[in-house]
C-alpha cells in the first residue's frame, strides 16, 4: 500500500510540475475580430486569456490567423515546424471561443451562453418595435421599405424566410476575408451610413456594434428560441482532441473563475442567458 501511494504521489507531482513548467499560455486567435480578439488585445477573449495565464503564472502568447476556413488546421493543429508532421510542438494550444459541441476540437465546458438579437437603429421609424414579429405584421408597403442585413448562414436568415421578409434582406458574408473589417465592423459602418436599418445579429457582435455609437442609439431585442429555430447558443474553449489534460485544466479554471469571467462579459455588455446544462 505504501509503495502504491508513493507512486500515485509521484505521478500527481509530475503532472503538476509539467503544468507549471509551461511558461506560455499559447492562444490561437484572429487579430481583427472584435469584440472577441484583436492584436491590440482588447477583446473579451483576450481578457479571459490574460486572466487564465495570470492564474497559472504564465504569460499569453498568440498565434494570429484570420477566423475563416482552415483556422484550426493553420493554428491549433499546426506544428511549429511544418516539416515535422508528427511533432508535439504546436503553434498554439487553446482556441478561446468555439461553439459547444464543435467537432474539430476537444471542448471544455461552456463558459457563456448568448443569443441572437434584433438590433434596430433608432430614429428611422421603427422605435416602437418591441417584438420581432411586429416586422412581419407591418403593412406590405411598409415591409417593402425594410433594409435588414442578412447573413449567408445563421438563424436570422431562416427567421426572415419563415416570416416572409427574405426579399427585404441585404446579403452579407459571415467570413468576408476583408483585411480591414470583420462582420461586426462592417455592420457598424453600414448602419451608420444607412445602407441598412436593422440586423439579426449574434449577441456579442450586436453588443460591439451598439458600443460604437452614443448610448441608446439602438433597440436591442433578444430573439426567442422555438422548437424549430434556435437562437441561443453556448460557447466553450477548444483544444486538440488528444489534449485531455489541458481540457481538464481549463475546465477547472472556468469553474473557479466563473465570477471573473461573468464580469468580463458584462463589461462588454454581451447579452447573456443561463447556460443550458445537460
Amino acid at each position: 500500500m505504501k509503495v502504491t501511494s508513493l507512486v500515485m504521489c509521484l505521478c500527481l507531482a509530475t503532472a503538476v510540475f509539467t503544468a507549471q513548467a509551461e511558461e506560455k499560455f499559447k492562444v490561437c486567435a484572429d487579430p481583427l475580430n472584435p469584440p472577441y480578439s484583436t492584436d491590440k488585445k482588447d477583446g473579451f477573449e483576450n481578457k479571459i486569456a490574460e486572466l487564465f495565464a495570470k492564474k497559472l503564472g504564465q504569460t499569453v502568447e498568440y498565434t494570429w490567423f484570420a477566423q475563416r476556413i482552415g483556422f484550426i488546421r493553420n493554428t491549433l493543429t499546426a506544428p511549429v515546424n511544418d516539416r515535422e508532421v508528427d511533432s508535439k510542438n504546436f503553434k498554439c494550444d487553446v482556441v478561446m471561443g468555439v461553439p459547444d459541441g464543435y467537432d474539430l476540437t476537444l471542448n471544455t465546458q461552456p463558459y457563456y451562453q448568448s443569443t441572437y438579437v434584433l438590433l434596430i437603429a433608432k430614429g428611422r421609424g421603427y422605435d416602437d418595435i418591441k417584438d420581432p414579429a411586429q416586422l412581419a405584421a407591418l403593412p406590405l408597403a411598409e415591409q417593402q421599405k425594410l433594409k435588414i442585413a442578412m447573413f449567408d448562414r445563421g438563424p436570422g436568415t431562416t427567421w426572415l424566410q419563415k416570416n416572409g421578409l427574405l426579399d427585404q434582406g441585404i446579403p452579407y458574408q459571415s467570413m468576408s476575408g476583408d483585411s480591414e473589417n470583420n462582420a461586426a465592423m462592417q455592420i457598424d459602418k453600414d448602419l451608420k451610413d444607412k445602407k441598412i436599418d436593422m440586423v439579426i445579429l449574434w449577441g456579442p457582435m450586436a453588443a460591439y456594434v451598439a458600443a460604437q455609437s452614443p448610448e441608446n442609439s439602438y433597440l436591442m431585442i433578444p430573439m426567442q428560441s422555438t422548437p424549430d429555430l434556435k437562437f441561443d447558443f453556448a460557447m466553450a474553449m477548444g483544444v486538440r482532441k488528444p489534449d485531455k489534460e489541458r481540457k481538464e485544466m481549463l475546465d477547472k479554471l472556468i469553474t473557479e473563475n466563473a465570477a471573473e469571467i461573468q464580469a468580463i462579459m458584462e463589461s462588454y455588455h454581451v447579452p447573456l442567458v443561463p447556460i443550458n446544462k445537460p
